[in-house]
């Protein structure tokens, strides 16, 4: 694969845990994501999936191994370059939404927009309402993040992690609090993103079905991705 296509590289990252004994957590783990591309990580509990996860949004960097972001190392950039890779590059959704609750659902998709900066409120309010629209929920853009559905919250969710528009979204169990039917509307939103707006998503998911239907499935066991 050309790396140019690249949006995710991981060379033999290795991550151990000292309290009070050495516990190795990640051994030797080697993935990439190309552009577009759906991929999920699948495992049992306590295999590395989310400590994996954790390095990959470059919030931990205290690792041996390296990580590339769009070609771009990250084990030794700047907490500010690393702030920067994650804001523009990066999108997030987990399993709980962590939306704020005293702003409108309308303001939660915009936060990471106006952090960010490089648009004016305008702008950032403006494609706030196209994604809100796009995820079927424009109309509940004015109520507050508390006085709507669990699976409406999780689709708020998604719409904030693209606010930037970013080359990869991450989730770490994004349906695991949802019925089957609003995890099916979430995977069908996935879909879209990566195959209508090329962008790659990376979702450690205990979901078989939901993992069943991604382009590809990385399967983890003991901190060593199963070859």
């Amino acid at each position: 694969m050309n790396t140019s296509e690249l949006v995710l590289e991981v060379e033999k990252v290795n991550k151990s845990f000292h309290d009070p004994v050495t516990i190795q957590v990640l051994k030797d783990v080697d993935m990439q994501v190309a552009r577009g591309e759906f991929v999920s990580i699948t495992g049992k509990s306590g295999c590395g999936k989310s400590t994996l996860l954790y390095i990959l949004s470059t919030m931990d960097t205290d690792y041996e191994g390296e990580l590339k972001i769009d070609g771009e190392p990250t084990r030794k950039a700047s907490r500010t370059r690393l702030a920067r890779i994650r804001n523009e590059k990066i999108g997030f959704v987990f399993q709980f939404h962590y939306l704020l609750t005293e702003f409108s659902v309308l303001h939660n998709v915009m936060l990471p927009g106006l952090k960010l900066g490089l648009k004016s409120r305008e702008e950032v309010e403006h494609r706030a309402m196209v994604l809100l629209g796009d995820l079927g929920i424009a109309d509940q853009a004015l109520k507050g993040a508390n006085q709507i559905s669990g699976g409406q919250k999780q689709r708020v969710a998604i719409a904030r992690s693209m606010i930037n528009d970013p080359l990869i979204i991450m989730g770490d169990e994004p349906t695991g609090n949802l019925d089957s039917r609003n995890s099916g509307i979430v995977f069908d939103i996935f879909r879209k993103i990566a195959d209508e707006h090329k962008r790659s998503l990376l979702i450690v998911t205990h979901d078989q079905d939901f993992a069943a239907r991604t382009d590809r499935i990385i399967e983890m066991d003991d901190g060593r991705v199963v070859p």
